[in-house]
């Protein structure tokens, strides 16, 4: 069984979300038997990298008030920190993560996709580097376990693996998602948002069951 989880490594929710899923998964029985693949999603594709604070950027694309935004982040903050991950709040910068996803299609090539996703959170979200940042990229890629100089080349060139990530956000577009996190399990169910751990569970079992009817 295949589950596909659209994601932007700038978005908390996915951060949280797929923490969320990945334990509703080691509560599924057949656990062994789900092929998870991690798709391209850019939140903001408009967006320019620069220094503008994410709570500033984010406030002022959604017509919230700075006190309003920085609220969002510490419910997100200790959503993730329930589930053990890092979160700092207030010091990200606003970007474009268009080069991040070119990147993360490079690591799928080498297998090593979901370890690199790993580290864009952990460095965007825990760490609060930029991951706008060239050489931040090249040194979690190489911390992946990929050859640096290659990652630097992809990053150089701004159409290596650029088409991998408009196919992900066509595909999305397509199957109608309008935001992220975005599973969708086997092609016939949908799960959208931040949901509880069982819910991923129930969701996994219905679209076992309903595989093995078919």
């Amino acid at each position: 069984m295949r589950v596909e989880i659209w994601a932007d490594v700038a978005c908390p929710w996915c951060y949280v979300g797929r923490a969320r899923f990945e334990r509703g998964l080691q509560a599924f029985e057949h656990r062994a038997e789900v092929e998870v693949e991690y798709r391209s999603f850019e939140l903001n594709p408009t967006a320019e990298n620069g220094t503008t604070p994410i709570i500033d950027a984010v406030a002022r694309q959604y017509g919230r008030t700075r006190a309003e935004q920085v609220a969002r982040e510490e419910r997100a903050a200790a959503e993730a920190r329930a589930l053990g991950l890092g979160y700092r709040v207030g010091g990200r910068v606003h970007g474009n993560t268009f080069d991040v996803h070119r990147l993360l299609h490079f690591a799928k090539a080498h297998g090593r996709r979901r370890t690199l996703m790993d580290l864009a959170y952990r460095v965007n979200f825990a760490e609060e580097r930029s991951i706008y940042d060239a050489d931040t990229l090249v040194d979690i890629a190489v911390e992946a376990g990929l050859d640096g100089a290659e990652a630097r080349e992809v990053l150089k060139d701004t159409g290596a693996y650029a088409e991998d990530v408009r196919a992900d956000e066509r595909q999305a577009a397509e199957l109608g998602a309008t935001g992220v996190p975005f599973f969708v399990l086997n092609r016939q169910y949908g799960v959208t948002g931040m949901q509880p751990a069982e819910l991923f569970t129930q969701a996994l079992e219905q679209a076992w069951n309903n595989r093995r009817a078919a």
